[in-house]
């Protein structure tokens, strides 16, 4: 990934805090997301007697996602001798408790997200300084960048990154004669032959309410620019103006090639649907090799097409997760120690070797040979983009990306002739919380 378009992720905004990545968190039960330590996945005892807990954002036996962080607790072990207590919890569970856990007792090290969210822990003083683990050898000055918040200190260290693109089997592409658009009416064109074939053109889930902002996210920026897309997302622009209202209208007209009822099925539903050929396109994370891991050999994808010749199609989001320590941890060094260790190339190939999943390594020291051709296209087309976001629920406001948004497009999905009411709400309440 070329140095240009980490920056731009890390310091396109007007202000780092109002205009950095991430976004989304949502006050949630203390106990949902205790530090407990109940899965023990550093393995036997340490010969030092340190011991490290670290709380991950994936509950045990849930996939690839978890298996290759137990599998980088257990090399951290093995190399260190320092035992991992790891504490595994669901995905949306750990989202929508993080805050309360990091108020309360919680683990030394966590996986989180860079940007946004980062930088409002870091001001509200949960996480730690983590400047002195930095430099940290194969991570660039755009990583770094990328982990800083307002204060000009790191307090995050990445570990990989994917975009968000248009996934489908490449087999049934080559058998119906289809390939790849790059405007809107080679969409257009496609969709429709899908729709007379017998296939809904896109699966669509959104019961978890944060998989349709990728929709939003990549309208925006092909109608209206990244440039626009930042600064809305900043609380800079008008979310009842005509630029947002043509993207909840161009999304009115994609409606009808989306599966129906979004709001009752996940995006593993959704992707499902796409693997088993019911649909033909997915618009999501690379991670959806991990519902249709039985045909994930037969995945490719495009970046959305152009909608505007004027804008292009060279933005997209392309997130980066990581890991922070807390500040309320009870081994303050260990986990900085562990941290560090975490966005090594050693930490990498552990958790390459420990399952299969399309992400692309921070670390530039990391090994490639055992990527995936997914996992080498992701690296090309990120690094070709001019412009990168990291996400919707990553790149503004906590309050806003979950109390707001979510509803509001779960709104729209149930009742898009309501537009202007829509984004007039969206626009009220914007406004409270942006200032």
């Amino acid at each position: 990934m070329p140095r240009s378009a980490l920056v731009t992720m890390a310091a396109s905004r007007r202000s780092v805090l109002r205009g950095m990545a991430l976004g989304g968190l949502a006050l949630g039960s203390g106990g949902l997301l205790a530090a407990c330590g109940g899965d023990d996945g550093g393995g036997g005892s340490s010969g030092s007697g340190t011991t490290v807990k670290f709380g991950i954002n994936e509950a045990k036996g849930s996939g690839p996602a978890y298996d290759r962080l137990a599998a980088m607790a257990a090399a951290y072990t093995k190399e260190t001798d320092t035992k991992v207590d790891l504490n595994a919890v669901d995905h949306n569970t750990f989202q929508e408790s993080v805050n309360t856990y990091l108020q309360g007792t919680p683990d030394d090290v966590f996986t989180w997200f860079a940007g946004f969210r980062m930088a409002q822990f870091a001001e509200a003083g949960l996480i730690t300084d983590l400047s002195d683990v930095w430099p940290i050898d194969g991570m660039n000055d755009s990583f770094k960048e990328a982990s800083t918040a307002p204060d000009g200190k790191q307090y995050f260290v990445p570990k990989d990154y994917y975009p968000w693109a248009v996934f489908y089997r490449k087999s049934i592409f080559e058998k119906n004669g289809w390939t790849a658009p790059e405007t809107k009416d080679d969409l257009m064109s496609l969709m429709d032959d899908m729709q007379g074939k017998g296939i809904t053109p896109f699966a669509f889930g959104d019961k978890q309410g944060w998989p349709a902002m990728g929709t939003f996210d990549i309208l925006n920026m092909r109608l209206n620019g990244f440039d626009f897309h930042m600064s809305l997302m900043a609380g800079d622009e008008q979310w009842d103006g005509d630029e947002v209202k043509l993207v909840f209208e161009t999304w009115k007209t994609l409606l009808p090639y989306h599966q129906e009822d979004p709001l009752g099925r996940n995006w593993e539903e959704a992707a499902t649907s796409m693997g088993n050929g019911e649909c033909g396109m997915y618009l999501l994370g690379t991670f959806v090799a991990d519902a249709v891991a039985d045909v994930a050999d037969d995945l490719d994808f495009f970046t959305f097409p152009e909608l505007d010749s004027s804008i292009g199609a060279d933005a997209l989001d392309a997130p980066i997760d990581g890991f922070c320590v807390a500040a309320g941890g009870q081994n303050q060094e260990a986990g900085k120690a562990m941290a560090k260790w975490l966005g090594s190339a050693a930490a990498a190939d552990a958790a390459n070797s420990g399952a299969d999943v399309p992400f692309i390594a921070a670390n530039s020291g990391a090994s490639t040979s055992s990527y995936s051709a997914l996992q080498k296209k992701s690296a090309e087309v990120v690094g070709a983009a001019a412009n990168i976001a990291q996400f919707m629920d990553r790149d503004t406001n906590a309050d806003f990306a979950n109390t707001v948004m979510v509803p509001s497009i779960q709104d729209f999905l149930k009742n898009p002739d309501d537009i202007d009411g829509i984004t007039s709400s969206i626009q009220e309440q914007a406004a409270s919380i942006f200032g």
